[in-house]
């Protein structure tokens, strides 16, 4: 089923926050709207609910994922090549350690940079509606839905005083 998105446009904060609650009073779902601004507004301004961010987890897992790997690069080169000198151990840890090391911190990076681009939600193919005065102050509720909502939509943005209802493109 294709998606349509609407949005409609505000130029006070306040009438935007109250304009969210009549959106989602109307039935529609979190996944749904979108609150759009060019002014730099700290996350929950408008009473949406605050996103769960989890970062954390993909330096820790690459950070163990790089070790695991240096682990076995090391170990196992050195048990398919042994080069016993003078009774000294197989697994000698000092230059293991280097290599796992840099294993850890390349895991870690690597795993930093795709996981920020996978809480950013990219590369996203359907930016839905979007106007350019968005840029110059306004604020801007997009509500992206299926297309036998798209009219209850307009008509739930018109109703909560929005200055212009557009709407945007087709997914």
């Amino acid at each position: 089923m294709s998606q349509r998105s609407v949005i409609g446009l505000f130029t006070d904060e306040d009438a935007a926050a109250d304009a969210l609650d009549t959106v989602r009073s109307a039935g529609f779902e979190q996944s749904e709207y979108e609150i759009l601004t060019g002014t730099p507004y700290p996350e929950g301004a408008f009473g949406e609910e605050e996103p769960v961010h989890k970062l954390y987890r993909f330096p820790l897992i690459g950070a163990a994922c790089g070790f695991i790997v240096g682990l076995l690069l090391t170990a196992g080169t050195q048990l398919a090549f042994p080069l016993v000198a003078g009774g000294k151990p197989l697994l000698s840890i000092p230059p293991m350690a280097i290599i796992m090391y840099e294993g850890t911190m390349l895991g870690a990076i690597l795993f930093t940079v795709f996981g920020i681009v996978f809480e950013s939600r990219l590369p996203r193919l359907f930016m839905g509606a979007y106007d350019t005065r968005i840029t110059e102050g306004y604020i801007g509720l997009a509500i992206t839905t299926s297309e036998d909502k798209t009219g209850r939509a307009e008509e739930t943005l018109k109703g909560a005083g929005a200055l212009e209802v557009k709407r945007g493109w087709e997914s």
